[in-house]
């Protein structure tokens, strides 16, 4: 069975947008959810009203996240999965920070804007497998704090204790051009493959008066067979494989889904 997985910034939702503020979006986004059947989505911008409004309006998925301003009333990066295609081992959200568990901190060559990473360990019903989740939104003002946003990922990803050699989903919204020395940390690495080379523009901004370029992005890890030392070993993953790769370009009457294209890609557990 196949596995859709998508990342999808969905705008934050502060009455900017005229005829594409989120109100005139809404039934837009969840007509393209229901014909796309998506097993997981990784959002982004959710402010928690808007979170809100997923959980009621998506009765088949769980929404999981956290606000990322000190008193946790701010935007969050939230994963939505289908409930009974997925069984959720273990969620946390950390901050992009020094103080990586300390709400609202951030690297001070950062915006004012603290940044978070949702990450999420899955076994999927449907076949028994287990991998992990990983939805991010790197800072937008400066390359020093996403650079160091993604190694601190990249530090996790080698310390987390629970199931280490699962296979790892690394999505969101990077803020960076794929010729960018932050982003040069996932190109050059031989462990992580970009599901979405090549894909084009992934934000639009609603209007041509603004320069589109492609910031969004889905990495692929590929779980290991090896576990470290203290880990549990009696797991031995399967490989995930990329099918197809697409962006959700819908578009009625000058409303678009977002200033961004959710990026879909489409995976199969190797046999």
């Amino acid at each position: 069975m196949s596995l859709k997985f998508v990342t999808f910034n969905i705008r934050c939702d502060y009455g900017q947008d005229g005829s594409n503020n989120f109100c005139f979006r809404q039934p837009l986004i969840l007509a393209e959810l229901a014909r796309q059947q998506p097993d997981i989505v990784a959002f982004q911008e959710v402010l928690p009203h808007v979170a809100a409004w997923l959980k009621a309006s998506l009765p088949d998925y769980y929404l999981i996240g956290c606000p990322r301003s000190a008193t946790l009333s701010d935007e969050q990066v939230p994963v939505a999965f289908k409930k009974e295609r997925f069984n959720l081992l273990q969620m946390e959200t950390f901050w992009l920070s020094p103080q990586p568990y300390e709400p609202g901190s951030r690297y001070a060559v950062q915006s004012t804007c603290p940044r978070v990473c949702t990450a999420a360990l899955f076994q999927d019903l449907s076949c028994g497998q287990i991998f992990r989740v990983l939805n991010l939104h790197l800072d937008h003002e400066g390359s020093p704090a996403r650079e160091l946003g993604l190694r601190q990922v990249l530090q996790y990803l080698k310390t987390v204790p629970l199931l280490p050699q699962a296979p790892v989903l690394l999505a969101g919204d990077f803020n960076a051009q794929p010729d960018s020395p932050e982003l040069r940390l996932l190109q050059q690495n031989p462990d992580f493959l970009n599901l979405t080379e090549g894909i084009g523009i992934t934000f639009h901004s609603f209007s041509p008066a603004d320069p589109p370029c492609s910031i969004d992005y889905i990495f692929l890890k590929q779980g290991s067979t090896a576990a470290r030392a203290g880990s549990a070993a009696l797991y031995s993953p399967k490989q995930l494989y990329c099918s197809h790769v697409s962006k959700w370009e819908t578009e009625v009457d000058g409303v678009w889904l977002s200033d961004h294209y959710p990026i879909c890609a489409e995976l199969d557990w190797q046999a």
